[in-house]
């Protein structure tokens, strides 16, 4: 389950406006030095009375392998059906930047985006994956999805 440390949200409520996202229309160019840092803001999903699937790529994700330090990249793919709220791309752009520099398992890099995004926008569905470059000649990619759909046959 997403926890707090990780995710600050900003609560919109359907008659709430745009102008209350922070970076969105704003010039604003530093970046999260972690991920504990950014903020995930959200918006209201005007069509939240219909099922559609929102995809969103990153192909310029990069952070640090724990072991050795150094940079991993990943193509990283996000779909969800939102519920009420819709994630913000500027703000994810900043949180998707801001692990550059977070040493941590590719493995784990997806499963905290999944728990973050769905714990700030709480969707009816959603699959991250990360495509990593490869390391040793071994390409990793990893799947996760929300709700989890538990063990199965991988697609």
């Amino acid at each position: 389950m997403p926890t707090e440390r990780h995710v600050s949200r900003v609560n919109m409520s359907k008659s709430s406006q745009v102008s209350e996202l922070t970076l969105l229309g704003h010039s604003e160019n530093r970046l999260p030095s972690s991920p504990e840092e950014a903020t995930l803001e959200v918006f209201p999903n005007r069509n939240a009375e219909r099922n559609y699937w929102i995809e969103l790529d990153y192909p310029e994700f990069s952070s640090l392998c724990p072991v050795t330090g150094q940079p991993d990249t990943a193509h990283l793919n996000i779909r969800y059906i939102p519920g009420e709220r819709c994630i913000e791309t500027k703000s994810l752009k900043f949180y998707l930047a801001s692990f550059r520099n977070t040493p941590s398992f590719n493995e784990d890099i997806v499963n905290r985006i999944l728990d973050d995004l769905s714990g700030a926008c709480d969707p009816r569905r959603m699959i991250v994956r990360g495509k990593f470059s490869p390391r040793g000649g071994i390409q990793l990619t990893a799947t996760a999805e929300y709700p989890d759909a538990g063990l199965r046959e991988a697609e």
